[in-house]
């Protein structure tokens, strides 16, 4: 299973703050806002990602996360020169996947709670992949305006799902498809014959459609356990950090942290985090970095948080 982030467009409703620092770098409390959804990928035990911006900001990625090496992953970098749609990031990714599933996260997406039913569903992805079967698994979490997003229609008995729609003005349901996607190897073929929108774009929804035509589309309903924040308007910007710096200051455990993820997942060892340790400047991250391998080193038993 591989990972993709799609971190590119213009970044417009969050104008001026994305005139010179794209909305995926923009803070979340104490990180850029790609951590959260990089963190996600991480705790799922995806170790190559790629990240797809355009080319005025991915050479910032790049300083930002290097090539992932010392956090025991692999990071890949893909331009992408206008906004042509969710679906586009398969197009660009092509190479990337070469033929593997894999979990599609949008870079101004933050989930904190029970990652339990993603890491479920990577499992049943992975399997249907070894036993050559057509897939995709979507989320389904109720919001208070469905028409901002791609939202599903269910059978009110059954559950079956009966529709995908884009944005629509009469929502039939309040059930939104958050930006987290997991497709199989024929993805990328079946966006390359994915006809544009009206509005001149791949559409995700579109492409999942294909998959719901043939029965092969599984859509899972998130439970309230799980937060699901969009970060792209200047509201939810401030909801997000509002809602990190309580956990953190509240918990006195980090969310995100990728350094102690890496070392949680045995991507990286106590040695590796010491390197990174040494390798960034003294300060609060510096020293929570120290305390997490000071816990490691004593086996001391880890509180029990979503990192």
């Amino acid at each position: 299973m591989k990972g993709i982030i799609l971190a590119g467009g213009t970044g417009t409703r969050l104008y001026p703050l994305t005139k010179v620092m794209t909305k995926q770098l923009q803070p979340i409390y104490d990180k850029p806002m790609i951590y959260y959804p990089l963190s996600l990928l991480m705790l799922c035990g995806i170790k190559e990602i790629l990240i797809i911006s355009t080319e005025q900001d991915l050479p910032n990625f790049k300083n930002l996360l290097g090539d992932g090496r010392h956090l025991g992953v692999k990071f890949d970098y893909v331009v992408q020169d206008s906004p042509r749609g969710i679906a586009d990031a398969f197009i660009l990714g092509e190479e990337f996947l070469s033929g593997s599933p894999s979990m599609l996260i949008l870079g101004d997406n933050l989930f904190y709670g029970d990652y339990s039913p993603f890491r479920q569903a990577i499992k049943k992805q992975v399997s249907d992949f070894k036993e050559k079967k057509s897939s995709a698994h979507v989320f389904a979490y109720a919001v208070s305006d469905p028409g901002r997003y791609g939202v599903v229609e269910f059978d009110s008995e059954t559950r079956r799902v009966l529709s995908i729609e884009e944005k629509p003005k009469k929502p039939k349901s309040s059930y939104a498809i958050p930006g987290l996607y997991l497709f199989d190897e024929t993805v990328s073929q079946r966006a390359r014959h994915q006809a544009p929108s009206p509005r001149g774009e791949l559409e995700i929804t579109d492409l999942m459609a294909t998959y719901l035509n043939e029965g092969t589309l599984k859509v899972e309903t998130i439970n309230r356990g799980m937060a699901w924040l969009d970060t792209g308007t200047p509201k939810s910007l401030l909801e997000a950090w509002s809602f990190i710096a309580a956990l953190e200051e509240r918990q006195g455990l980090k969310v995100a942290c990728l350094e102690e993820i890496a070392l949680r997942m045995n991507f990286i060892d106590k040695n590796g985090l010491t390197q990174i340790i040494e390798s960034i400047p003294k300060g609060p991250y510096q020293h929570y970095l120290i305390n997490v391998l000071q816990e490691a080193r004593s086996g001391q038993e880890v509180r029990d948080a979503i990192f």
